[in-house]
């Protein structure tokens, strides 16, 4: 299956293809500077330059299993990883955006990072513990460790939380019913808004920095999860709720969307398509 590396002009609709290869590549990031791309294949990540595309393997010391939740520092001076080389099941790790040894951050597994704070103190993730009665919450903790805090409860699992840039809200998809719908809460565990309500199974919200608008992923109905392989539509919304706007139909699913992907200037996003 061929991976393409692409990015999408929100007002225009317009597609660029950056890269593309016979390798499965997943969960773009985009670097503050607006210069490069991050992605994960293999249990490896890789540094992709938009002014020439190609693959850069980052060391990241021991670290070897790697999945797809992972991204930068707002001042993009670190990385954050998830990977479960250490525990058997993913724990996060920070780590220089240049590459080098792993420094672990949580202490509980499993853990999925998912967002890091404007003021890039805390990272907003996603785990599964004995005393969420095995589902998945949202989770938060302080750069340096210590006690993790448990943000969301009494949804069947969620996932995908992401700040928005004045740090005010963590927007995530939370299962309730057999319906999975788009939400934000104070990164105090407060103020639970539902913002989407409709058929689609929607996936990973990510505020743009310009706070003016959430894209995300769109499965179709009946989706169980957020499988790969799949028709899923990449939909913009207004950050403040409000009626999407489809901006592509395309063959992705797990790996397209998983991670922030926004362009520094709000204008374009990344993403993952696939081909058979």
């Amino acid at each position: 299956m061929k991976s393409i590396l692409a990015t999408i002009d929100v007002e225009t609709g317009t597609e660029t293809v950056l890269y593309e290869t016979e390798r499965h590549l997943e969960a773009p990031n985009w670097t503050p500077d607006g210069a490069a791309l991050i992605v994960n294949g293999g249990g490896r990540l890789y540094r992709v330059a938009l002014d020439d595309p190609g693959l850069l393997e980052i060391d990241t010391g021991f670290a070897t299993a790697l999945n797809n939740d992972h991204g930068l520092s707002p001042d993009g001076s670190m990385l954050v990883v998830s990977d479960a080389t250490e525990a058997g099941e993913s724990c996060i790790y920070t780590l220089p955006v240049t590459g080098g040894e792993p420094r672990r951050i949580t202490s509980r597994t499993p853990s999925y990072w998912h967002g890091w704070s404007p003021d890039g103190e805390t990272l907003a993730y996603v785990g599964k513990r004995p005393e969420t009665g095995g589902t998945f919450q949202v989770f938060s903790i302080g750069l340096d460790g210590g006690e993790e805090r448990q943000i969301t409860r009494e949804f069947d699992h969620c996932d995908g939380p992401d700040y928005t840039p004045d740090g005010k809200w963590i927007w995530f998809n939370g299962e309730r019913a057999g319906s999975v719908q788009l939400w934000r809460v104070r990164p105090d565990g407060s103020c639970l808004q539902q913002m989407t309500k409709d058929e689609r199974v929607n996936w990973f919200p990510h505020p743009s920095p310009d706070g003016k608008s959430v894209a995300y992923l769109a499965y179709e109905a009946g989706t169980t999860g957020h499988p790969a392989e799949r028709t899923v539509e990449l939909r913009l919304m207004p950050a403040e709720g409000g009626s999407p706007r489809i901006l592509l139909s395309l063959f992705g699913g797990q790996g397209t969307l998983n991670v922030p992907s926004w362009a520094p200037d709000s204008r374009r996003f990344a993403y993952m398509r696939y081909e058979v």
